[in-house]
């Protein structure tokens, strides 16, 4: 019976092996990958049966990372709406310079079949389902407690997610500035839903 693959020794060779997938391109050869990374091309097959699979675990440890650095700022925040803006600013500070890696691992996952790509996209929501419940649960006790104003926690969660995700993006192409964008997004849209108690209509 054939040993299963060590965790710790994929990892190492997924991280590795984007790297050279970054530098030489997607289509480069089992081979010539093998060779890069130091290992037989049988070896590299019996870890990654195919590049989906380099993609999937390399998106899933990025993607943890970024949780690793992002969720102590956003717990050194009691309120949830500045929790919230933690996030999107931890999350930024996070992939500022190295945008290139999460993009690349977008675009390896985009040329997968639909099946397999929508199973890796899931990867990335069960890495973070459980912080956006949280956070939603968060807001809607503020709602409760008169600390945030009434307003749809489910659609502001995916409404920050979109400009988050989407400000990664842009900065990339463009090279944004992303403070202004920041003080915007608290100045108009989240700064206004802060309460008070006693700024709660009797």
């Amino acid at each position: 019976m054939p040993r299963p693959p060590d965790h710790e020794k994929r990892l190492d060779l997924a991280r590795r092996a984007v790297a050279v997938l970054q530098r030489e391109g997607v289509d480069v050869s089992t081979t010539r990958l093998a060779d890069a990374l130091g290992i037989k091309r049988p070896t590299l097959l019996y870890h990654f049966p195919s590049r989906a699979h380099i993609a999937e675990l390399a998106l899933e440890d990025l993607l943890r990372e970024q949780a690793r650095y992002v969720v102590p700022k956003l717990l050194a925040q009691d309120h949830p709406l500045d929790q919230l803006y933690a996030q999107v600013r931890a999350v930024h500070a996070f992939h500022h310079g190295n945008e290139g890696r999460l993009l690349f691992l977008a675009q390896a996952i985009a040329t997968c079949d639909e099946a397999r790509m929508t199973e890796i996209i899931d990867v990335g929501n069960r890495v973070f389902e459980p912080y956006r419940l949280l956070a939603a649960e968060r807001i809607r006790q503020g709602i409760a407690d008169g600390t945030v104003a009434p307003c749809d926690p489910d659609a502001l969660i995916a409404l920050v997610r979109a400009v988050t995700d989407g400000l990664v993006v842009q900065r990339m192409m463009t090279g944004l500035d992303l403070s202004p964008v920041h003080d915007l997004l608290w100045t108009q849209l989240l700064g206004p839903l802060k309460r008070t108690p006693k700024d709660t209509p009797s």
